[in-house]
């Protein structure tokens, strides 16, 4: 089994991260998933979550990805994701008055973004 998988999570507009690690939690339509190296091949739908990817340095990394797919075969998992961005892109700030303004409005697929981002953003 390696010891590390090559993670690409792209966006629609741009690479967002690249690199090798050696775990990665998305949230997916089936729950959660966690994929190392050596994991089964895999396809599937991504919901709007925070990803987590543990890098091969030791460090962490964390995205707000909002809808897409996640592919995993040979060592290579690949987020590709409708809108991504890494926690530290993200303004806690503006992303709190969009909440707020999402929650004030009823807007429940806008409310669930910010949520996503604020978690993101706090998470590290």
């Amino acid at each position: 089994m390696a010891a590390e998988l090559h993670v690409e999570l792209v966006a629609a507009d741009r690479q967002v991260w690249s690199g090798e690690a050696t775990l990665v939690v998305a949230r997916t339509t089936s729950g959660d998933i966690g994929v190392m190296p050596g994991h089964q091949p895999l396809l599937g739908v991504l919901e709007s979550g925070p990803v987590t990817i543990r890098t091969s340095e030791g460090g962490t990394v964390i995205a707000a990805v909002h809808g897409g797919f996640i592919s995993f075969a040979d060592n290579k998992l690949s987020l590709l994701a409708e809108i991504a961005e890494l926690s530290e892109e993200i303004d806690v700030q503006h992303a709190q008055r969009e909440l707020e303004r999402a929650k004030a409005e009823g807007d429940a697929h806008a409310e669930r973004r910010a949520e996503v981002r604020l978690r993101a953003a706090t998470a590290s």
